[in-house]
């Protein structure tokens, strides 16, 4: 049974929400267990998880980026993908959940478990990357 760190960023509670029931369900279905932890934004999820590499089996990172009227969801959006995708480099198995989405009714779409369920998807994707870690570590 592997335990699994979900990180997330909470910035849209009723979307988080759903991105953290979502990975639950994934994580217990699969007889995982998990715990959850919760950063100030984005950019401050590789950093969590590189805090807790060595603690965890694998990682979910969950969080919503709604671009606005300034550069800023660039360098969000992109600086927490880079973070995210350097640990994996490094070993580690992260399912990036971090929805970056034009309009909130695209988070919505892609939070809802009984829709495009990304915080699910993410939780399978950390636990397939763990699987072949095993596999290959």
């Amino acid at each position: 049974m592997a335990h699994v760190l979900i990180v997330e960023a909470r910035f849209y509670d009723h979307l988080n929400d759903q991105l953290l029931a979502g990975a639950r369900a994934a994580i217990e279905a699969a007889g995982h267990s998990h715990e959850t932890v919760t950063v100030p934004g984005a950019l401050e999820v590789p950093g969590a998880i590189a805090l807790a590499a060595d603690r965890y089996d694998a990682f979910v990172a969950l969080g919503v980026v709604i671009r606005g009227e300034t550069y800023h969801f660039e360098i969000v959006a992109g600086e927490s993908a880079r973070g995210i995708m350097a640990l994996t480099m490094d070993g580690l198995a992260i399912g990036n959940g971090i929805l970056t989405v034009e309009n909130e009714a695209q988070a919505l779409v892609r939070a809802d478990p009984a829709q495009k369920d990304k915080g699910g998807e993410a939780a399978k994707a950390a636990l397939a990357m763990l699987a072949l870690k095993g596999r290959w570590g």
